[in-house]
């Protein structure tokens, strides 16, 4: 039986003014179903390339997105996107932020969007500022609103590239809680980015540890023990908790550099060595 998302081979060469660089090689894993998975590694190791093809905003070079056994080459309805920043429009409030999108993806009218809207709004705390500008929001806000715009469409993926990294430790950590408070009640894949190891150690199910670009891969993928529904208390206070993170701490200061060939190797190398002929 074929899991619900897979990466096979995944690979992307961009060309540069310098010549052709592999930013990520050969990447494979499989994602369960209801699964949340976080891909952590230091910056610049291909996590939002990573992602962005999963999404369908990038295509692969070799390899592909396997969804329920067909490759995905574009965007679909199926996965719903947070980037880093909430990319709100600044004339619409947070209510007709989430509408618009709803309207787009599923061609709903305008009153059972607004209704939508405020349902996810509510969902992730901040209903009561349905009426409110991006501008009169805070940063973490205008993440929930953002959250919520994902989550109204309902998509089978959610994707987030560092949701939180533009915020204050406080704010990420209620929106850490949010998140898993949202996912716990409403299951669906979650793929995340993060170069945050306690985050990851958080939120998790499985951690996807990528080496470091340019031709990053997979470098070791681990399994999260901790047992849902989680707390930060009881994350930290398990036994196994600092055994782990001294693992992950370990792979990013030693390994992250390892590099390995692959059948690949030789396919990108005639590739590019035909393009510059």
């Amino acid at each position: 039986m074929n899991a619900p998302l897979e990466l096979t081979g995944l690979t992307k060469v961009f060309d540069t003014p310098a010549g052709h660089l592999v930013a990520v090689h050969d990447v494979n894993a499989q994602i369960r179903p209801d699964e949340f998975v976080c891909i952590l590694g230091h910056s610049g190791c291909g996590k939002s390339t990573v992602l962005s093809m999963i999404a369908g905003l990038e295509q692969a070079t070799f390899g592909g997105v396997v969804i329920d056994g067909r490759e995905v080459r574009e965007p679909g309805p199926e996965r719903g996107v947070v980037f880093q920043s909430a990319c709100l429009l600044p004339w619409l409030t947070a209510r007709d932020n989430v509408r618009l999108g709803l309207a787009r993806t599923l061609k709903l009218s305008r009153d059972i969007a607004g209704t939508r809207a405020r349902h996810y709004l509510d969902l992730v705390g901040v209903g009561e500022l349905a009426d409110h500008l991006p501008a009169a929001l805070s940063l973490g806000t205008q993440q929930c609103v953002s959250l919520a715009r994902a989550l109204s469409t309902e998509p089978r993926f959610l994707l987030l590239d560092e949701p939180f990294s533009q915020l204050d430790s406080l704010t990420r950590f209620d929106l850490q809680d949010t998140l898993l408070r949202v996912w716990e009640e409403t299951p669906r894949i979650v793929v995340m980015v993060t170069h945050d190891v306690d985050e990851a150690l958080y939120v998790a199910d499985r951690l996807i540890l990528m080496t470091d670009g340019p031709k990053a891969t997979v470098g070791e993928i681990l399994d999260v023990p901790f047992p849902r529904p989680r707390t930060r208390g009881r994350v930290l206070d398990h036994t196994r908790y600092y055994t782990i993170r001294s693992r992950v701490m370990e792979f990013l200061e030693h390994h992250a550099r390892q590099s390995r060939s692959s059948v690949l190797d030789a396919v990108i190398a005639s590739r590019i060595s035909a393009v510059a002929s």
